[in-house]
């Protein structure tokens, strides 16, 4: 089946992505906590906490299938250089971040002649850190889909995943703050519950993420072979 994607901006279905990752992490619990172990000691390996993200994503679209899936297909490496790019060139923002800053500070502390803080700094500190802040979550929201792109569909060109990602996040942007605000807040109440909690409240930040792109990519699958046939009964 010749299957393209005609990307456009998403119908986020809040409530519903929340629901299903709930339903589902209840159905199949076993299954996904012992993947969500597996996914956080891939994690402790260098470069490799996206990666087994995103291999985790591909083990819920399987078990969500009822494909035959087992927690260790997260071991798979065939994703590392998209991932290992991305994280470079993420490495490399924060950086380039930090040199202005680091910066203001020498200037500002040659000028004063004293190692205590230039009050000069703060006119620049805090606007900028500002703009960088809101930089950041723009940036975060408009890369949302990337993760799935390269995971559920196999792009590994980055700047493919990242113009398709823009796309499908136009008129989103506030929807999946929210989002992940609300999934990242009840994931905190794993914390609150004396730690052991986290292990409950994390699987289902994965099962929720899941559904919101499954659903995404979806509504942007073009399928010709349909295409076709639907023109041909008219």
């Amino acid at each position: 089946m010749n299957v393209n994607l005609k990307p456009k901006p998403i119908n986020f279905k809040f409530g519903e992505y929340i629901n299903r990752g709930f339903e589902f992490l209840k159905k199949d619990f076993g299954n996904i906590f012992a993947a969500f172990l597996v996914c956080i000691i891939m994690s402790i390996i260098p470069f490799c906490g996206m990666l087994a993200m995103g291999n985790m994503y591909k083990y819920l679209q399987k078990l969500n299938r009822n494909q035959p899936a087992s927690p260790g297909d997260i071991f798979d490496f065939k994703d590392f250089m998209p991932y290992f790019i991305l994280q470079l060139i993420i490495f490399g923002a924060v950086l380039i971040i930090y040199i202005p800053l680091i910066i203001v500070l020498a200037l500002t502390g040659a000028l004063s002649g004293s190692d205590d803080p230039n009050p000069m700094a703060a006119f620049f500190m805090f606007p900028y850190i500002l703009a960088v802040m809101i930089a950041i979550y723009y940036f975060a929201l408009k890369a949302f889909y990337i993760t799935p792109l390269i995971s559920l569909k196999g792009i590994k060109d980055l700047k493919t995943a990242w113009n398709i990602s823009k796309v499908m996040t136009k008129g989103n942007l506030i929807s999946i703050l929210l989002f992940s605000f609300v999934i990242g807040l009840l994931a905190q109440i794993g914390v609150l519950a004396c730690g052991i909690g986290i292990f409950l409240t994390i699987p289902f930040v994965y099962t929720a993420n899941y559904f919101a792109y499954e659903d995404a990519i979806q509504q942007i699958e073009f399928d010709e072979i349909t295409e076709i046939g639907s023109k041909n009964e008219f």
